[in-house]
């Protein structure tokens, strides 16, 4: 009878990130701001390297997918937080929860799973440098692009229908900005103990799995290093992967603190916070993080400007 009196949850709606008016506008200038940079950066690495033959390597064959995933992911979550940041009602449909919590995981897991691949193929170059166009084939580059998405549709696909299967009766206020699996949860009109079990295996093998490839790739990568007789020599094998280890400290450094370490309801501000940080503001970062520090990004762009500069002088 109890179960029968319940009312089933039709919409949710989203407490958003502040409810101060001087705050809000600031939020949105930022937000705007920092979107933008990551569609013209994203786009722009996807473009450059598409355009530049230079390019056509393995290593920006993945960046490019890479930053299709970021831009991706930000899309997925950004353009409805700045609609809600003025909205009275945030609300969101059952559906619409569970499509953007779908999109937004499938681009997070694909995301881990390209680092993974980009680490085995800087372990390739630098351990076996005579037979890497051939290790590194066309055929092997698309396959090491179609696991990721694969693994991360399946993954996504049993986070979203475990989460969405479950009762929901009341209350529907999720205390987030987006719908976010945690939050989600505590809004369940069952004892969800086995749920956040299995998910918690799934989570945890992709981080495991994913981190467990980028770990072993790096450590052959160091012994072939230490062997390199001259420093110049190691610094120039060294400096081929520091762009992807910056990019794999910041987004596995923030999804560790975000669903790994205990949580409290003291927390949830600070959760808050950082999860704008890994749904906003990473996805810019990669495209900024690999222009600044890669050598042949810089100057496969001068040689963009400089033939469009022509064109228009010509």
């Amino acid at each position: 009878m109890e179960g029968k009196n319940r009312t089933a949850v039709m919409e949710f709606f989203l407490l958003g990130l502040t409810g101060h008016l001087h705050q809000k506008i600031a939020l949105f200038v930022l937000l705007l701001f920092v979107y933008l940079i990551t569609l013209g950066g994203n786009l722009g690495m996807i473009t450059l390297i598409w355009r530049d033959h230079r390019l056509h390597t393995p290593m920006y064959f993945f960046l490019s997918h890479l930053s299709f995933v970021d831009a991706c992911s930000s899309s997925s979550i950004t353009p409805r937080t700045l609609r809600d940041i003025f909205a009275e009602k945030r609300s969101i449909s059952f559906v619409g929860c569970a499509a953007q919590m779908w999109f937004f995981g499938l681009f997070v897991a694909t995301e881990c799973f390209l680092l993974a691949a980009m680490a085995y193929d800087r372990c390739t170059a630098i351990c076996k440098p005579l037979l890497y166009t051939l290790i590194m084939s066309q055929r092997v580059c698309v396959q090491l692009v179609i696991g990721p998405y694969a693994i991360a549709i399946i993954s996504t696909m049993t986070h979203t229908i475990l989460t969405f299967s479950l009762p929901f009766c009341g209350p529907n206020i999720i205390n987030h900005f987006f719908c976010d699996i945690s939050p989600l949860l505590s809004l369940a009109c069952v004892d969800t103990g086995i749920t956040n079990l299995v998910l918690f295996v799934f989570a945890g093998a992709i981080g495991v799995l994913s981190g467990a490839i980028i770990m072993v790739s790096y450590v052959w990568i160091t012994v072939a290093i230490l062997k390199i007789q001259t420093a110049h020599g190691r610094w120039k094998a060294f400096s081929t992967c520091t762009s992807h280890l910056a990019t794999v400290s910041v987004l596995y450094g923030t999804l560790f603190f975000i669903y790994v370490r205990p949580s409290s309801s003291s927390s949830l501000g600070i959760n808050k916070v950082i999860s704008l940080f890994y749904t906003v503001v990473i996805p810019g970062l990669n495209p900024l993080i690999y222009s600044l520090r890669n050598k042949e990004v810089k100057e496969a762009f001068k040689r963009q400007v400089k033939r469009k500069l022509s064109v228009l002088g010509g």
